[in-house]
């Protein structure tokens, strides 16, 4: 009992310490982007960041708790995509709003259900499976709409993508993206159901033998996943005025960035919402930043790999040195001793 209150005491430490970083990350871009521009710092620049960054922020959230629970899910993007075209199939054929909502949350409760049965049923790998459905679910909304492009949404809805929540500056995603992250932050951090989730990410067998159901928290998870992602690709469509199969395509990797940099460990167990609320803003800054500098747009993919890169080897330097050093030492001062000693024969 005593080495799990020590453990969780060092995981905590760990995390304030990245969340402090983040915060100074988050205040250096700040500078960054008001010497480079003028503009930045402006009320219709946050505004427009926010509106921009909003569907990615919102992906994040539950990718944070699958990540946490020793899991991935890649096919985010791919769930955001096929809703926006099916939003854009059955608006075509004359289906009423609300009814078209509902069939967009089935289909988002759908596919997350089957990353989930998949992956805790059947028992492949989150990577290999959430790889697989990426692909599918693109090719589901390429069948739903083909070339075509579905744009005459009403101006009630489209609206919701560029004017600020009514008496505020702030866009309709980021207010809900504030909502569901404290939704989100009490279930990961003040429940039964968040602790179970670190339980499974720091040792899925231990947390088997302490009665947790995995697989039944799992799949809730993905089913989760699904739905918030489904209504990322409502938000994504009314923001463009336009549904097309490729909407958000790419998106999984800065979302997948955005996680890991708020200090999210890929091997599961450890991490925070208030540490992935300061990586959206960073990353949001940033690419706002470079934008308003007339940085190479094609070239952000590098922004992205950097950080993902960063992300995962910051947090582990420390389990690094401990495992690496000691061999590497061991290797060189035990053949030194080793040819000494031969020496000495």
């Amino acid at each position: 009992m005593e080495p799990d209150r020590h453990r969780l005491s060092a995981a905590a430490h760990s995390a304030v310490r990245w969340e402090s970083g983040l915060a100074l990350l988050v205040v250096a871009i700040v500078i960054f982007g008001a010497v480079s521009s003028p503009q930045f710092l402006t009320s219709s620049n946050f505004f427009n960041t926010g509106v921009t960054s909003g569907e990615i922020a919102i992906m994040a959230l539950p990718m944070t708790l699958i990540i946490i629970s020793g899991e991935i899910d890649l096919s985010v993007a791919s769930i955001l995509g096929m809703s926006s075209a099916l939003l854009g199939y059955l608006w075509a054929r004359h289906w009423p709003m609300l009814a078209i909502f509902v069939m967009v949350a089935v289909l988002g409760i759908v596919a997350g259900l089957i990353n989930g049965l998949l992956v805790t049923r059947v028992g492949l790998p989150s990577l290999a499976v959430t790889i697989g459905t990426l692909a599918l679910y693109r090719g589901v909304a390429l069948i739903l709409l083909g070339p075509n492009t579905v744009s005459n949404f009403p101006a009630s809805y489209t609206n919701i993508g560029v004017i600020a929540v009514p008496r505020t500056d702030i866009p309709w995603n980021v207010a809900i993206f504030i909502v569901l992250a404290v939704i989100f932050g009490v279930v990961l951090h003040s429940t039964a159901t968040g602790r179970s989730i670190y339980a499974m990410g720091a040792s899925p067998e231990a947390a088997l033998f302490a009665g947790i159901r995995v697989k039944r928290v799992k799949t809730m998870l993905y089913v989760v996943s699904g739905l918030v992602c489904a209504l990322a690709g409502v938000l994504y469509t009314f923001r463009l005025a336009t549904a097309v199969e490729n909407n958000g395509l790419g998106l999984e990797l800065s979302v997948v960035a955005v996680v890991l940099l708020g200090g999210v460990s890929i091997f599961g167990g450890k991490g925070s919402l208030a540490g992935v609320v300061l990586a959206v803003i960073a990353f949001a800054a940033l690419q706002n930043a470079l934008l308003l500098t007339n940085f190479n747009q094609e070239a952000t993919g590098i922004v992205i790999g950097a950080l993902l890169l960063i992300s995962v080897f910051a947090p582990n330097v420390a389990s690094f040195r401990r495992a690496v050093l000691p061999r590497w030492v061991r290797g060189r001062f035990g053949a030194r001793s080793s040819s000494i000693g031969a020496v000495h024969d």
